[in-house]
This record gives C-alpha cells, structure tokens and sequence, in this order.
C-alpha cells in the first residue's frame, strides 16, 4: 500500500505554490524562543541581490501576510528595475506588533535567517521597524542596509523619499496643467508620517497649499506646528477638492469604493501598492485622474539605501533622487502612446530595462 504524497496530506501546500508561482524563493521562518515569525518573498535577482524593507505588522492572518509580502516584493522589482539599480526585488514581514512584540532576541533571529541567505536577499526599514532596529540587526548579519551613520550607513530615508515624491509632483503637475510651479496648488496629504511630514515642508516651501490628515493627531500637529499646513480629518482625505491627493500611509487606498469619492486631478504620494487592483489604475484613467504609480514615486529611500552597498555619497544620492520626475514623464509618455494606464506603463518601463540587462552576458 503507497503512502499519501506530502501535497495530498498538506492541501495548503498546492495554494502556496500556486500563489508564489513567478517567485524565486518564498521562505516561512520561525524561532519560537524569541517570537520570531517571518516571511521573506523573494521576487527576483535578475539584475542583482534583491533588496526590500522588513515590515513589521500585527497581521489578522498568516494568509494576509502572505498576500502582504508578496505584493511588495513584486513591487521591489519593479521599483528597482525603473529607477535604474542594479538590485532585485523582494520583501520580508515580520508577524508581530512592533510597539507591544518587538524585542532585541526578535530581530536578532531575524537578522539570522537573512544571514542564512548569503546575500541573496538584503533588509532594510519599512512600516514598524526602525533605524534603531536595523543597527540591532547589523550585529547578527552584513545584509542589511539604511542602518545609522554609527555602522557607517545613511540613516533614515525618509526625507530623501519625500525629496523624490516632490519631484514627482511637480511632473505630474506639468503633465496636467503644463505648468511645474507648485505655487496655490492644493495638495492632501494623506499619512503625516515619516515621509508624509517631511513631504509637507517641502511643498509648503514651494508654496503649495498644503492640507495634511492622519489618525495620529501628534503627527498632524507637529506638521502644523513646523510648517503652518493645514488639516483634515483622515476620512474627509479623500473627498477633499485638490490639485494632487499624496497618499503616504498604508496601501490600497485607490478602490472601486475610493475612486468615485476623490475630487483630485491626480494621484501621487509614497504609499506602496496605493492601487488595490491594477485594474484600478484605468478606473482613475476613466475618472480622469492622473495616477503616478507609486513604485516610481517613492523610488528616493531604495536609491538611498542601496547606494550604502558602494559607500554611501550624498550627491551622487540625489541626483538620482532628482530624476524621479524625468522617469514618470517617461511613463506618463509610454501610457499614451500604448494605450495603456500608468499603472501598466510603469510594470513595462521596469521590465523592459530589466529585460535588456539580463540578456548581456556575466
């Protein structure tokens, strides 16, 4: 008599691969000791290690974190690809509330199954971890980056993402106005977080009209007290009449529910994965929304960071940053030529260069 096959006893395991398919490497890791449980999603290595943050998030189920990373990782490629880095994409998440559950055995164990990788997969930050966390991390493994200045990395990125947002703003700005100036522009900042704050200053400082909304009400009046914006409450961000809706906080906030609330001509912020389905890139193009895929927009931390793997240089950072904006045209320019939503011009900008790299010989 024949025993069961491993995927006829365990049916969760066809799911998975089903769900991975198109990934290089999905891992499920855990230490029970220090309360580690992790995915990392590897999405490619095509052009280089793949790079992407370790979000730490009190997930409803493994399944939504599974669904999580994998939409990120994805997204890493894509980002990397289109702002020229000679990196892969992917993601990890850590399933733990990072205020109640995050601890030095936590990310140590963390630290060591991307030492296990050998490079192949390299961390950083991202929603719930910190620039603290990674210098703890720095100590167990060398494949982390965006660690502080002490361990001679770069510090936080967030201004220079906000940097990079900014630009973007202004080209999408040109895109419908043909105007670049920022001067009156109404624009709802939607997360007063890392980036979000520091993308306030600088559109305040161009003379936006600047109205910012969060549920953290300190975040929103320490914005309000540095630079004068104005604010929303979080559920009125969205049907607030403006120039430009930045969405700067969790994903998924561009829906079938959403779209027919804003009042915005375009859409540009830091979020990742701002869309739900890439479907909802041609409803905004329906609804006449300009929609700046976000993988291009908030592309200044990753540049920021990987530029550590080379010794990290300001201005050699920035220039890069800088360019954000020449990309999106790019994009913008693709998508009206195809055919096609930004969404999709923004996946095929990537790929293309990703293509063309990996056909040359190593």
């Amino acid at each position: 008599m024949s025993s069961p096959s491993l995927i006829g006893a365990y049916p969760w395991i066809v799911n998975v691969f089903e769900r991975t398919r198109g990934y290089e490497r999905v891992i499920y890791a855990q230490d029970e000791a220090a309360g580690l449980k992790t995915i990392i999603a590897i999405h490619s290595t095509r052009l280089g290690p793949a790079l992407g943050g370790c979000r730490i998030q009190p997930y409803p189920s493994e399944d939504d974190a599974l669904e999580d990373v994998l939409r990120l990782a994805e997204s890493m490629t894509w980002k990397a690809g289109a702002a020229g880095l000679d990196l892969g994409g992917g993601k990890a998440v850590i399933i733990a509330d990072p205020a109640r559950d995050k601890t030095e055995p936590l990310l140590r164990a963390y630290a060591r199954v991307i030492e296990s990788l050998g490079g192949r997969y390299i961390t950083s930050v991202d929603v719930g971890s910190t620039v603290d966390d990674l210098d703890e991390m720095r100590r167990e493994t060398r494949h982390v980056v965006g660690v502080s200045q002490a361990y001679g990395g770069s510090g936080d990125p967030s201004p220079i993402t906000a940097v990079g947002v900014a630009s973007a703003i202004r080209s999408s700005v040109y895109q419908v106005f043909r105007d670049t100036s920022l001067l009156g522009r109404r624009v709802v900042i939607q997360g007063a977080g890392k980036v979000g704050y520091h993308l306030a200053g600088l559109l305040k400082h161009e003379g936006a009209d600047v109205v910012v909304a969060d549920p953290n009400l300190d975040s929103v009046a320490r914005a309000i007290t540095d630079f004068g914006v104005d604010a929303t409450s979080a559920d009125g961000a969205l049907e607030m009449e403006c120039d430009v809706l930045a969405p700067c906080a969790l994903g998924g906030v561009i829906n079938q529910e959403t779209i027919p609330r804003l009042k915005c001509r375009i859409v540009c912020g830091s979020a990742n994965n701002q869309l739900a389905t890439i479907e909802d890139g041609d409803a905004l193009a329906r609804a006449e929304i300009l929609y700046a895929p976000d993988f291009i927009v908030n592309a200044g931390g990753l540049i920021s960071v990987a530029d550590e793997m080379v010794g990290w240089n300001h201005d050699r950072v920035m220039a890069r940053v800088e360019k954000i904006g020449r990309t999106l045209l790019d994009v913008f320019h693709i998508a009206q030529v195809e055919n096609v939503s930004t969404a999709e011009a923004a996946v095929e900008f990537a790929k293309r260069r990703i293509a063309t790299l990996s056909s040359l010989n190593r």
